[in-house]
Formats: C-alpha cells, sequence, structure tokens
C-alpha cells in the first residue's frame, strides 16, 4: 500500500523523482534553507545601498558583486570540480560564502559598513558560490539515475526560487522590523546546514586511470572542447543575450519599489518575491514544456512573454498589477534558465561537465552582471522607467538570434564510451613525452570520397575537443583511394586522455568513418614522436618516487 501511493509522486519522468535519492534530497534541502538566506541577505544589501546613497548604477552594483565572480572564476572552478572531489570542492566553496556573511554581520552590527564595504563582501559570498556551483551541479548526475537529470536539475532551480518566493518578503519584513543587520546574521546562520548536508554525503567515486590534468591545462582543455562543441557554443551565447537584457529587470527592481511604486523595503521583498513564486511555477511545469515544444520555440516564447512582464513593470505605478507581471517575469526566465542548463548538461559528456557548466554559468552570470551595471547607469541618465522599456524592445527582438543561433535538439545524455587499451610500444615513453604524430590511413571508393569527407569534418571536430591539435584530412594524388587523417597531441598522456573521452555516439561516428574503408587490408594507424630524444625526460623522471628521493639525498651529501 506505501508503493502504490508513494508511485504517483516519484514517477521516473517526474518533477520529484529525484527525491528519492537520500544524497540528492538532503543537499536540495539544506540548498533550499542557504538559498533562503542569500534572498533575505540581497534584501538587506539593496536595501542599505538604497539607505547609503540616491546613486542608481551603485544600487545595481549590488547585483554585479554577486554576479561578477561567476563569470570570472567559473572556468578555474569548473576545472577544479573536474580534477578534485566535488564534495570537498563544495565544502571549502561553502566556507568561503560563510565567511564573506560573517564579515558582512560583523561589520553591519560595528557601523563599520559603506557601500564599498558592502560590495566587497557581496564579491566574497558571491566568490564563494560561483567555486560551489560547478561542483554541485555536475555532481547531480552521481546522485540520481540519468533518466531522472533533466527534473534533478529543474529542481535545482526549484531550489533557488523556492527561496525567492518567501525569502524576499522575509527579508523585507526583517529589515523594516530588525535592520540589515539581522538579514545579514540569518543568512550566515543558514549557510551551516547545507555545510552539514555535504559533510554527511558519502561519495564513491571510481579511481582515476590516468593522473589529473594540471589546473591551466586543465583550463585549456575545457575551453577546446567548448570551442569545437556547436551545441555548446549555441547554449552560451544565447544564455549570456538573455543575461544582458533581461539582467535590468533584476537590478532594477529595488528601484521599481522605491521610484516607481513609492514603496518600502517590504514593498521590495513583495515584488521580487512575486518573482521569485513565478520561477518556482515555471520550474515545475518545465517537464511539460520539453514534452510539448523544442527548446528553440519554448526560448522565443519566453523572450517575447518576458518583454510584455518587462513592458507592464515599467508603466505600472499601481503594486498589483507590477506583481502580476513579475509573476510571469519570472516564471518565463526561470524555464529559459532551466532548458539552457539542460541543453548543457545533456550535450557535455561526463570529463568536462563541469567545466562546460561553468562556462554556462559565466556566460549567463556574466551577461546579468554587465547587463546590471549597464541598465543601472542607464537609469541614471534617462530614468528606471524609459531603461526598462529598452530592455523590453531588445528582448522582444531577440528571438531573432534563432534564425544563425538555433537551440540543438537534446534528449539524452551522451553516455561514455567503453575503455580502449592503451597501444602497444616498444620506445621508451614518459609521461610528457611529445609531441605526439597520429596518421590514419583510410582507402576509399572514388565514388564514395564526397560523403567520406563530410564525415570527416565531424570526426575533426571530435578529435579536437578531445583534446588533438593541427587535424587534417588529404588525399594522394597518385593514389586518389588514399586518404589521411594527421593530428597531434601535446603529450603521450596528452594522448591516452585523448583517446578515452570520446562518447558513445562519438566512437559511433569513428565507426561510421571507418565503414568507408575498403580492402583486405585494415586501417592504418601510425603513431611517432615528433622529437624522439630532445622530448623524453631524462631517466631519472621515469623513476618512482623513493629512487628520485635517494639520488636527490646523494647530490646532497655530493655538494
Amino acid at each position: 500500500m506505501g508503493q502504490s501511493l508513494k508511485t504517483p509522486v516519484f514517477s521516473s519522468d517526474g518533477i520529484t523523482a529525484p527525491l528519492r535519492q537520500l544524497t540528492f534530497r538532503r543537499i536540495w534541502l539544506t540548498s533550499v534553507l542557504a538559498n533562503l538566506g542569500a534572498l533575505i541577505r540581497s534584501v538587506g544589501a539593496a536595501w542599505a545601498m538604497t539607505q547609503m546613497t540616491s546613486s542608481a548604477d551603485k544600487v545595481a552594483l549590488v547585483q554585479t558583486a554577486l554576479m561578477l565572480p561567476v563569470m570570472l572564476i567559473s572556468m578555474p572552478a569548473g576545472a577544479i570540480a573536474d580534477m578534485h572531489d566535488r564534495r570537498i570542492v563544495a565544502l571549502v566553496s561553502v566556507t568561503i560564502a560563510l565567511t564573506g556573511a560573517a564579515s558582512l554581520t560583523t561589520l553591519a552590527w560595528m557601523g563599520l559598513l559603506t557601500p564599498n564595504l558592502l560590495l566587497i563582501s557581496c564579491f566574497v559570498v558571491g566568490t564563494g558560490m560561483a567555486l560551489m556551483d560547478p561542483a554541485w551541479q555536475s555532481s547531480v548526475s552521481e546522485q540520481v539515475p540519468p533518466e531522472t537529470l533533466p527534473a534533478a536539475v529543474a529542481l535545482n532551480s526549484i531550489s533557488y526560487n523556492i527561496a525567492r518566493s518567501v525569502g524576499p518578503a522575509i527579508g523585507g519584513v526583517i529589515v523594516a522590523t530588525a535592520g540589515a543587520v539581522a538579514s545579514f546574521a540569518v543568512n550566515t546562520l543558514l549557510y551551516l546546514p547545507l555545510i552539514l548536508a555535504l559533510f554527511l554525503w558519502k561519495r564513491v567515486s571510481e579511481p582515476a586511470r590516468l593522473p589529473p590534468e594540471r589546473l591551466s591545462r586543465a583550463i585549456v582543455s575545457g575551453v577546446r572542447y567548448i570551442a569545437n562543441s556547436p551545441s555548446i557554443k549555441i547554449v552560451l551565447l544565447r544564455s549570456m543575450v538573455m543575461g544582458v537584457i533581461g539582467g535590468g529587470i533584476i537590478a532594477l527592481m529595488p528601484l521599481v519599489a522605491r521610484d516607481l511604486l513609492r514603496g518600502s523595503a517590504q514593498t521590495y521583498g513583495i515584488i521580487l518575491s512575486a518573482f521569485g513564486l513565478g520561477a518556482v511555477v515555471g520550474a515545475l511545469n518545465i517537464t511539460i514544456i520539453r514534452k510539448h515544444m523544442s527548446g528553440e520555440a519554448a526560448i522565443r516564447a519566453c523572450a517575447l512573454s518576458m518583454s510584455g512582464a518587462i513592458t507592464a513593470v515599467a508603466l505600472s505605478d499601481v503594486p498589483l498589477l507590477t506583481i502580476v507581471a513579475l509573476f510571469l517575469a519570472g516564471a518565463v526566465w526561470m524555464i529559459a534558465w532551466a532548458l539552457f542548463n539542460i541543453g548543457v548538461q545533456l550535450s557535455a559528456p561526463r570529463w568536462v561537465a563541469g567545466r562546460s557548466l561553468a562556462a554556462y554559468q559565466a556566460a549567463g552570470s556574466g551577461g546579468i552582471a554587465v547587463g546590471s551595471w549597464a541598465w543601472g547607469y542607464l537609469a541614471d541618465v534617462i530614468g528606471v522607467q524609459t531603461a526598462l522599456l529598452i530592455s523590453a524592445g531588445l528582448m522582444m527582438a531577440s528571438p531573432v538570434l534563432g534564425v544563425w543561433l538555433r537551440m540543438p535538439r537534446i534528449s539524452a545524455r551522451e553516455e561514455d564510451a567503453e575503455i580502449l587499451a592503451d597501444p602497444e610500444v616498444r620506445l621508451e615513453l614518459s609521461a610528457r613525452s611529445g609531441p605526439l604524430v597520429v596518421e590514419i590511413e583510410y582507402r576509399v571508393e572514388k565514388v564514395n570520397a564526397r560523403a567520406f569527407h563530410k564525415v570527416m569534418q565531424d570526426v575533426q571536430l571530435v578529435r579536437k575537443r578531445n583534446g588533438a591539435y593541427g587535424w587534417s584530412i588529404a588525399r594522394d594524388i597518385a593514389d586518389p583511394e588514399l586518404w589521411t587523417e594527421r593530428y597531434h597531441c601535446p603529450t603521450w598522456l596528452d594522448y591516452l586522455r585523448q583517446r578515452n573521452r570520446a562518447t558513445q555516439s562519438e566512437r559511433d561516428l569513428d565507426r561510421q568513418a571507418a565503414a568507408f574503408h575498403m580492402g583486405p587490408v585494415p586501417i592504418r594507424v601510425r603513431r611517432m614522436l615528433e622529437r624522439p630524444f630532445g622530448s623524453v625526460r631524462r631517466k631519472e623522471d621515469l623513476l618512482d618516487a623513493a629512487a628520485r628521493d635517494a639520488m636527490h639525498g646523494e647530490r646532497l651529501l655530493r655538494s
């Protein structure tokens, strides 16, 4: 009987299905509390800034200070999340945010808070959460079954917007009754349950077959993957445009409450709650929208609806009308960002998931940060109402981007392919031996030449995004059936990584290219060391740690 009661709630395609997993449920619930505290602090910070200065751009800079770290450190944060234990990364990140929130509380309580110190404290909190996001988002796939991943992504968005639906109103009451310092203290306390949940997470990770990349190389690998992944590039560009244009309504909301509605901190909390409640409703319906609309159609509908809502907010001086408009804006805003997030999660393989999500966070949050500053500056010059109307007009025109940057159609996440055995070699190699040159010879019938060349253009993207460079395809002019694919890898270790980063669909593309090969002789693969002596490490570098220590000791004695 108990099972029959739970089935409708936790159906495999339902929005609540991921909550069946204990670790996900525990972290998700505590993240709601942490987000609640963050929203309460945001109300206090924004309203404190309006009390310390009348400058619109200073008020808008509060949002910029919170979002700018995401743009600045997302790629290093994503690389760290892919290279190290994501649980430890998340714990350290939340601790940084806790430190920033505690500092803000202390400064406000002692009466030392200034506009610049407020912005710096917000920047520290934003830095902690910027480090946290890639580790948490990319670890979701480790905590839930693959079929519930889209629902888990939507729930992550809902966790923030559940808090946004009530947090600002609570924050408004707290600020109105106890002052901004109380809102900062509540934020500090509500980070503690999330730290405990992360501490209790018993993450099981398979030991890596190859040593991790250095941070700088990992960042380069992530950038290379994204640069050669058309679907991810489209999502990043569309999310950045959405952030720049739509950031105005987020950043100027305190001024909407103060200048257009002639309200107080409580008014600001209420209209921010309306936006958050709309976002919850939007996220709850993301599964239905994905079933009935393509990604491109849904993003266009969201942009047009958002344009109408921003127009209504700009022209309204009636609180109820503004609340309804912001409810609609919150719903379509959330749907758009959930679709962007799902698009990146389903496009990126596991080895680069953190870096891909970090790039998405950087694009979206960077767009919001830049947009917030620009709309705040513009509001100072031409007024809040006019600035919002311009934002609405640009949002209405934004679907035109779909003509050139159409949202990709992705229904399931790319599965990692099986691990390949290392190729046999007779030359003594170290991990740093290189560069390595790989040549693959195909024999293709002349009638299939054009089709083969087209497939190889897709193979090129796969090779380059997984770590190769200098890729080329050449046809023998004396033997037109002979084709040679050629590419480089920086080192032997990079080549081993490149071989085993392919997803199942990428491995299928390799088989598709190989199917063009004809004749009794199999495809020939040559692997050559480009600098066979200068690039091989010295003999002592190939020794184990104990031998290196012994050799180092002998050198010290001789000296």
